[in-house]
């Protein structure tokens, strides 16, 4: 009989697993396959994402020594960042739109920003016509990443209300 130890861990929880099977090393890579399944739906339904999986499985028996590491990188979800002091300022999944024009060059659409504050409100003529939007700077280093649309006055626009242009030229990628 071999002995399949199973641990799997990520944030907030573990799952141990130990397993008995015969000797037979074709059941012995169907159980690792079963087990592998497992762990994949563990890690999918927690709140990480996976780059790869990682985990060790060893196995004794009559058949001699099975040893199977596959490595790996959890990671927590896509954020955008501020360029100067990578303060994480939106998540990926709230990106609407990447095919924006900010003041310096190409800019995104959010649903959300964290760790911003928000300037006075004036209004302002852009492409799309006359908002009442408010600047957003870095709440670490105070940089001006974008706007904060308050009022469009065209009815076409007021999906924008309450949503933030970040400028691309301002922002990086963590976590990809």
């Amino acid at each position: 009989m071999e002995r399949v130890l199973f641990i799997a861990q990520s944030t907030g929880c573990q799952l141990f697993l130990s397993i008995t099977a015969s000797s037979n090393p074709i059941c012995f890579f169907l159980l690792l396959y079963l087990v592998i399944l497992l762990f994949h739906a563990v890690l999918l339904c927690s709140s990480l994402w996976i780059k790869t999986s990682a985990f060790l499985l060893v196995s004794t028996g009559l058949f001699g020594a099975y040893f199977i590491c596959l490595m790996a990188e959890l990671t927590g979800p896509r954020v955008y960042s501020c360029c100067n002091c990578r303060n994480n300022i939106s998540l990926h999944d709230d990106v609407i739109s990447k095919s924006f024009q900010g003041r310096n060059g190409r800019a995104f659409l959010f649903s959300h920003a964290m760790n911003v504050v928000i300037g006075p409100r004036e209004d302002r003529q852009l492409m799309t016509g006359l908002h009442t939007v408010a600047d957003i700077h870095c709440g670490d280093c105070n940089e001006v990443l974008g706007w904060k649309y308050l009022r469009a006055y065209e009815p076409s626009q007021k999906y924008k209300e309450g949503k933030f242009i970040l400028e691309k030229s301002k922002i990086v990628k963590e976590n990809w």
